[in-house]
């Protein structure tokens, strides 16, 4: 395998990067770097810490690295997570308030001592903190539930002070969303179960619609409308399939769709296949909502959308 890391990479222009993913020869990894400058979003180390771990430190290799920016990787934990050498020195700088770096999470109680001290990196007032809290449990749960995966789940997330924005990456290297989707939904590619996997009541545990105490198909659907909501991006790529919630523009009046395909998207179906998930999600928190407020329209829309589906199901004629 071969990924490079190019000058810009973040979820807006996002594509690139992932088709000049090299999936070929499984059994090693080579990591190349734009050689001025490296500014890319925190899922993109989150894929390339994945890959790594899925091999041994031998089987992977760096080049040297001529961009000044390449600190950002070893503060961020990449090389260190990979047990690799890097040849870079620099003189560590507290991260409060900047950056949560490379986080490998196993299990629940690896989770929850995470998040618990996650709260103090980030510096931000208890109001602002919940979103995030919320979506990396949300997000790191669905790989615990449904991912299957010796390595867990790689997350990582940068806060920018210019744009007062959270921009976090979690990844995982397990059966991917159409495995988990199609044990219980019959599904023909990627995107049709990245749609399903996005859809309010849907989810890989049961046919049942709304699902079940424990799994009630909400989660993804739940950080697509925080996104939404707050006019950020939100990305999705499982497989071959990329699905790439767009900004709405500030002019327009917000409607949550329990359709993801009627949503402001772009989507791809011929992408260097993924073996697993990769999630990027964007939160500006001058644009978000107060929480508990927009928690309880996405679960209006979430229950209204489970009724609709319902009212349609036991529409149908039963043949016997």
């Amino acid at each position: 395998m071969r990924i490079h890391i190019p000058n810009s990479a973040f979820l807006g222009n996002i594509d690139p990067f992932l088709r000049a993913f090299d999936t070929s020869n499984p059994n090693i990894l080579e990591i190349t770097a734009n050689k001025k400058w490296i500014s890319v979003h925190p899922v993109v180390l989150a894929m390339i810490a994945a890959l790594g771990l899925s091999l041994k430190p031998e089987q992977i290799t760096c080049e040297h690295m001529e961009a000044t920016s390449k600190h950002y990787l070893k503060r961020m934990g990449l090389f260190d997570l990979l047990q690799i050498k890097s040849g870079i020195e620099i003189v560590e700088h507290e991260a409060a308030g900047r950056f949560i770096p490379l986080t490998q999470i196993k299990d629940s109680a690896h989770l929850t001592k995470f998040l618990t001290e996650m709260i103090p990196l980030l510096h931000l007032k208890p109001d602002q903190v919940e979103p995030i809290r919320y979506i990396m449990s949300e997000l790191t749960r669905n790989v615990f539930e449904h991912a299957r995966t010796d390595i867990g789940a790689i997350l990582c997330a940068q806060y920018y002070k210019k744009s007062n924005t959270i921009r976090i990456g979690i990844v995982d290297r397990g059966i991917g969303i159409k495995s988990s989707i199609g044990a219980v939904y019959r599904v023909t590619n990627d995107l049709q179960a990245i749609q399903l996997a996005l859809t309010p009541g849907v989810t890989g545990t049961t046919d049942r619609i709304g699902g079940t105490e424990f799994n009630a198909g909400a989660g993804l659907f739940f950080i697509k409308s925080i996104a939404k909501v707050n006019r950020d991006f939100f990305v999705i790529y499982s497989g071959s399939g990329l699905y790439k919630l767009l900004r709405e523009s500030s002019s327009k009046r917000i409607r949550l769709q329990s359709n993801p395909f009627k949503d402001k998207h772009s989507k791809n179906e011929d992408l260097p296949y993924w073996q697993g998930t990769v999630v990027g999600v964007d939160i500006n928190l001058d644009n978000r909502e107060e929480f508990s407020l927009l928690l309880e329209l996405i679960r209006d829309t979430y229950s209204k959308s489970v009724r609709e589906r319902k009212k349609e199901f036991f529409k149908k004629p039963k043949f016997i």
